[in-house]
C-alpha cells in the first residue's frame, strides 16, 4: 500500500479490501423484487386466488425462499468471490444445521404426539 492510499483510508475510517458495497441502482432493484416479492404472497391470500390452503401455503414458501436469496445478494453482497468463498461456506454450513435442527425437533414433536397424545387407541378399548 501506497501512504496516500493508507491515509485514505483512515480518513474515511475503513477499508475497502475489494468488497463490493453495492449501488443506488443495485440496492433499488432489490427493493423492488422485495416489494413484488411481498406483494404478489399477499394478493394470493387475499383473493384465494388458488384455491387450496396446501397450494398457498407452498406458494408462500417459494417467494419467502427466493425473496432470502434477493436479500441475500442485494443487500448483504453474499457471493462466491466475496472473502474467497468463505461466506457462502458460512452460509452452507449455517444452513444444513437449520435442516438437521428443524428436521429435528420435527421429528420429535411428531412422535411424541403420536405416541403421547391421549385418545388415540381409545376405539381398541373395551
Amino acid at each position: 500500500m501506497s501512504a496516500g492510499h493508507h491515509a485514505d483510508t483512515k480518513e474515511h475510517g475503513h477499508a475497502d479490501h475489494g468488497v463490493d458495497h453495492g449501488s443506488l441502482r443495485g440496492y433499488l432493484t432489490g427493493f423492488g423484487l422485495s416489494v413484488v416479492l411481498t406483494a404478489i404472497p399477499f394478493a394470493l391470500v387475499m383473493s384465494n386466488a388458488l384455491g387450496n390452503q396446501m397450494a398457498s401455503a407452498i406458494a408462500i414458501m417459494a417467494f419467502a425462499v427466493v425473496q432470502i436469496v434477493v436479500h441475500m445478494v442485494f443487500f448483504l453482497h453474499m457471493n462466491t468471490r466475496s472473502e474467497s468463498g468463505w461466506t457462502m461456506m458460512a452460509l452452507i454450513f449455517t444452513l444444513i444445521l437449520v435442516v438437521i435442527a428443524l428436521t429435528g425437533s420435527l421429528w420429535v414433536m411428531y412422535h411424541l404426539n403420536i405416541n403421547m397424545m391421549p385418545g388415540h387407541d381409545m376405539s381398541q378399548m373395551p
